[in-house]
């Protein structure tokens, strides 16, 4: 029973970072632009179809990976620059509605086109193995996803820490006309957090892909993730979000091995319910 419980335990860790790194993704972009990227989930099949298809040239898992991150960033990149530049000339509330309808516009297509295009389930080689821990089985795949998504979220911090770009985001975060006063440019900042969040959803989906293969019509779910992580975190609290994600990471993982998958989302739906109702301010 011990060895059970350590074992779903450091699995449900492995995939909390991974919702926090899509729940991130998500807090980075609305607090500092006010935008809700519904596309996110779109973003993050992308890499991982990128990625498993570049390993047909460039053969290497890693590099295949690479790949498809850098495929994300500029899809990004592109998205931010041709559709956003729009909405970002509204304010308030009326920018938190076009966007949330022109990303989801972009979800839609995107997803679509993904799966008439690729029809087959998609994940990223990686050659798993046991390691045995006394009676505790631990999977290496599970190993690798902590460490990775553990890297990427501490040099997260560090950027926004201790870096000027990364200082320059939080000032906008917190003032934006005093950001302007003091030189910074608040759409090139914008445009730099949504590259990187592009990144951070490239990651975790091809990360989610080493255990469980993806198709193009999981898009849709990996957003309600990413959404759901965000709110219960508090969508412009990036500490809060990722502690949120690694918890209902376990949750979801306890209740999917001790009572059933479909007992886990009802369980998922539930909490973001509960903390829209007591706390509805998050959203605002």
């Amino acid at each position: 029973m011990i060895s059970s419980f350590v074992q779903v335990s450091i699995d449900g860790f492995a995939r909390g970072l991974i919702l926090a790194m899509l729940g991130a993704a998500i807090t980075l972009v609305f607090g500092l632009g006010s935008i809700l990227n519904i596309a996110i989930g779109a973003f993050t099949v992308f890499a991982v179809i990128v990625a498993v298809w570049s390993t047909t040239v460039v053969v290497h898992p890693f590099a295949g990976a690479i790949v498809g991150i850098a495929a994300v960033a500029l899809l990004s990149l592109v998205v931010d620059q041709v559709m956003l530049s729009s909405v970002y000339r509204s304010e308030g509330e009326e920018r938190i509605t076009v966007g949330i309808f022109t990303t989801l516009g972009l979800e839609i297509m995107l997803a679509s086109m993904l799966a008439v295009m690729f029809t087959a389930s998609y994940g990223v080689s990686h050659d798993s193995f046991l390691l045995h821990v006394g009676d505790v089985r631990i999977r290496s795949s599970s190993l690798l996803i902590i460490a990775v998504a553990s890297a990427v979220l501490g040099v997260l911090f560090l950027f926004l820490r201790n870096t000027y770009l990364g200082k320059a985001t939080r000032t906008v975060f917190q003032d934006e006309i005093g950001a302007q006063l003091c030189g910074i440019n608040p759409r090139r900042i914008r445009t730099l957090i949504f590259v990187l969040s592009g990144i951070l959803a490239g990651i975790a989906g091809i990360l989610w892909s080493v255990q469980a293969p993806m198709r193009p019509g999981d898009a849709f779910t990996f957003t309600v993730f990413a959404i759901i992580v965000s709110i219960v975190g508090g969508v412009r609290n990036i500490r809060g979000t990722i502690a949120a994600g690694v918890l209902l990471g376990l949750v979801w993982t306890y209740a999917n091995f001790w009572i059933g998958s479909w007992i886990a989302m009802v369980i998922l739906f539930s909490v973001a319910i509960v903390v829209l109702i007591l706390r509805p301010e998050e959203i605002s």
